[in-house]
């Protein structure tokens, strides 16, 4: 007698879950591949030795690969059926929300004001509720209608048309608005840029001083003083950005000081020195009255005037105009100070030659304390190559 194997069939629910599973390993075993082959360039950003960080990953992979099967068990337990299914809804970004307010395990007025918080589609109600205070309550809650069951498809059909036809309408207007934005915001740096570059040709030695500055100042704050505790919550975002585009007017007051004391190419006397330094406070008033013109205070031309005005203040006092020392000194001038210095430095004048990098690094270790900021000082021998790089990014025309 000859024995047989037979093999029974997975069903089909099980050929899906097989597969499924499939799916997650192959997921899982890609996102440590992609994690691996970017170390180097993590390491790299964040100046930790690659090694240190493959002891990080490894240890992320395997809680991840030790929390999955517990999440899903706890997805299992707890979370409805339908709870899955109103967060596919809502993650796909719908054009407008049909809403039952008698939703199991979740309230629907606490839906829609979860909505009106983070999302703008439209939210139609329906539901059985016909009273006055309920309408009224989930139209003060942020529903954009109220359908009373039983109702008719063809008024549903209606409304949700209206719905859909108010936001096209109002995405429209967004749309025109984040277009005009920006290109307020574009016409606002040309016209930095132009009165920066009016100051610049009335130097001619300056070359692209203006771009090169601005970057290093960018560079100090974002790649290193914005980390420090200190610093945190004073340079943030926004702070960065206000620099980034008011640095090209630290030296706007230079339009107004007489050629024969600008370009002179020797030495300067003492009265020529003296109203040489007026530029820190015609810069300031330029760019007061621009801001008296436009009627209101702006965050970018209030961190000018202070850069404009302060850039040449010195940590121990002995700067000018007003003699300003350590802290009293606006940060956003601290920092100007030493990216002005250094580019003067590593730039070529009729009265000098340009020293090179590590001169001009040294140089400013050594005013440490007495003409710089010794946190700023600190933070640029961080980033000194990235100086380098920027100063070469942007060459002076050759002459």
């Amino acid at each position: 007698m000859t024995a047989t194997t037979s093999h029974q069939a997975l069903q089909p629910e099980f050929r899906l879950l097989v597969l499924l599973v499939s799916i997650g390993f192959f997921m899982q075993g890609l996102d440590t591949t992609i994690v691996n082959t970017a170390i180097p360039s993590m390491a790299a950003h964040l100046h930790e030795d690659p090694l240190n960080m493959h002891s990080v990953v490894v240890a992320y992979v395997l809680s991840a690969a030790a929390c999955i099967p517990l999440s899903g068990w706890l997805a299992d337990r707890f979370v409805l059926a339908q709870g899955w299914a109103l967060a596919a809804v809502l993650f796909s970004e719908p054009d407008l929300l049909l809403l039952d307010l008698m939703l199991p395990g979740l309230a629907g007025e606490e839906l829609i004001a979860w909505l009106r918080a983070e999302k703008m589609m439209p939210v139609i109600v329906l539901s059985a509720h016909d009273q006055e205070m309920e309408k009224i309550m989930a139209l003060d809650l942020g529903a954009n209608d109220y359908i009373t069951k039983p109702f008719r498809s063809s008024l549903v059909r209606n409304r949700v048309a209206n719905q859909l036809k108010y936001k096209r309408y109002r995405d429209h207007l967004n749309d025109m608005v984040h277009e005009r934005t920006r290109q307020l915001a574009l016409t606002q740096e040309a016209t930095i840029h132009a009165m920066a570059t009016l100051a610049e040709w009335r130097d001619t030695e300056t070359g692209a001083h203006i771009k090169r500055t601005q970057n290093y100042v960018k560079a100090l704050v974002a790649l290193h003083m914005a980390n420090l505790p200190q610093y945190r919550e004073t340079l943030n975002a926004d702070a960065i950005s206000w620099l980034y585009l008011s640095a090209p007017l630290h030296d706007v007051g230079k339009v107004s000081i007489p050629d024969a004391i600008l370009l002179k190419p020797g030495k300067l006397t003492v009265d020529e020195f003296e109203i040489m330094k007026t530029h820190t406070t015609l810069g300031r008033r330029a760019i007061e009255e621009a801001e008296r013109r436009l009627g209101m205070r702006v965050a970018f031309l209030t961190v000018a005037k202070e850069i404009a005005y302060s850039h040449q203040e010195k940590w121990d006092g002995s700067g000018y105009p007003e003699g300003l020392r350590g802290d009293a000194i606006p940060v956003s001038a601290r920092l100007m100070a030493l990216a002005d210095v250094y580019d003067a430095l590593i730039s070529r004048r009729v009265y000098k030659p340009a020293f090179s990098h590590e001169q001009a690094c040294a140089a400013l270790v050594k005013g440490r304390g007495t003409h710089f900021d010794p946190d700023i000082v600190d933070a640029f021998m961080e980033i000194a190559a990235d100086f380098w790089r920027i100063s070469q990014q942007y060459p002076d025309p050759p002459q």
